[in-house]
């Protein structure tokens, strides 16, 4: 075995002075060490240089609430170097398959839709509840009243038809059966006259909403309360319990005339799991900006920002959470005590590679010239030689 160690040991010293000896190895190696180190300094520097993204954007129909802070998000990106084109959908589903497909980049969806079947869809931020308003008239005062009604819940199989028709069973009704679905879009219920429209209405909004003041104000509707959002919540993971305030879409008479409890679902912003991470990454402080909050008179906050919607995180997600963590932390000191510790050994290993590679006779040019124990140098032996010799020829 050790007779195999020596062999080995011999081996490899052979190979180093083969090396040592061989000049243009030694000049290729180092012009490969130096388009390294070029090439990592080039990336740093890639990084460090400010860039422009361009994100297509869509906030559903062109009169909702979601629609608007697009719009309001899309002033203030620029800002930030980022151009976002918005692309209106008709629902919540059109968007995710668009996101999906990859001919989105981000969209703001409501929750309670099913995330199977979205492999490329990811989450980027959870923002407030949406409201849904139920909006009646004539004789309908409690959600039983709806039975035998017409019920408009917009795009068939949309997302607010799938949360509304999940609220209605809730309640003990059947759809088609106690009641009938229509799906009017918002453009044609502002267009019908009052005896055509549905006896009940369902928007899924942040109030106030343009749509809901219309219907109350010029279309006699009211706002229905819900009296089971907290218990509904704790069955359906998208719900929230939430509440609009009295006054909110009339003042005289009062709509509603007092704080009233409603079902809310969570608006999500995803994005196509292909996005730039470190687009999503400058996006998000802008989302979570005073300007847009100013803007939308609405308060978006972070605390809510991974509330689950089925989706999983986006990575430019998991790059702005990582950018808010403090820089100086006791890992990081430990990482840089471990990197200072290789960086050392590496150099040890360099010097001692280094004299390998050194041709043989810049070795000897070196040796011809040693130190003294007092600092001064001294000529070899050979030298010494040589000049007592010419002394005694004088």
């Amino acid at each position: 075995m050790e007779n195999a160690s020596n062999e080995v040991e011999e081996l490899l010293f052979k190979g180093l002075d083969w090396l040592r000896s061989k000049h243009h190895i030694r000049k290729g190696l180092a012009l490969i060490v130096i388009a390294l180190l070029l090439g990592l300094a080039g990336k740093f520097a890639y990084e460090l240089y400010p860039r422009h993204y361009e994100l297509s954007i869509s906030g559903g129909g062109m009169l909702t609430k979601s629609h608007q802070l697009a719009k309001v998000l899309q002033e203030e990106a620029t800002r930030k170097n980022i151009s976002l084109m918005i692309t209106p959908t008709k629902g919540s589903f059109q968007a995710l398959n668009d996101l999906n497909d990859g001919t989105l980049d981000l969209a703001f969806v409501q929750g309670g839709i099913d995330a199977v079947g979205y492999e490329n869809v990811r989450q980027v931020a959870s923002i407030a509840p949406q409201l849904i308003h139920f909006l009646v008239k004539g004789d309908v005062k409690t959600i039983h009243d709806i039975r035998g009604k017409t019920v408009n819940l917009g795009e068939k199989n949309g997302g607010p038809s799938i949360v509304s028709n999940q609220i209605l069973r809730f309640s003990g009704l059947v759809p088609e059966v106690d009641y009938v679905e229509t799906n009017f879009s918002d453009e044609q219920l502002l267009g019908m006259k009052t005896d055509r429209l549905p006896d009940v209405v369902v928007q899924v909004s942040y109030a106030p909403s343009a749509t809901v003041d219309f219907l109350v104000q010029k279309r006699g509707y009211q706002l229905l309360e819900m009296s089971f959002p907290p218990s509904l919540a704790m069955r359906m993971g998208w719900v929230a319990d939430a509440k609009i305030l009295a006054y909110m879409y009339q003042i005289s008479p009062p709509v509603p005339a007092k704080d009233i409890q409603v079902v809310g679902v969570n608006l999500n912003l995803l994005a196509n799991k292909d996005v730039d991470p470190h687009a999503i990454a400058a996006l998000l402080p802008v989302l979570y900006g005073p300007q847009v909050a100013s803007q939308f008179s609405f308060q978006i906050t972070e605390d809510k920002m991974l509330t689950p919607s089925g989706f999983p995180i986006s990575d430019g997600t998991e790059v702005y959470i990582a950018s808010k963590q403090p820089f100086i932390t006791a890992q990081t000191i430990d990482q840089i005590k471990g990197i200072f510790g290789l960086v050392m050994s590496l150099l040890s290993v360099a010097l001692v590679v280094f004299k390998w590679f050194r041709a043989p006779d810049e070795v000897n040019e070196v040796n011809l010239v040693e130190a003294d124990p007092e600092g001064e140098p001294v000529v070899s032996d050979k030298l010494n030689s040589i000049t007592a010799n010419i002394s005694k020829l004088e």
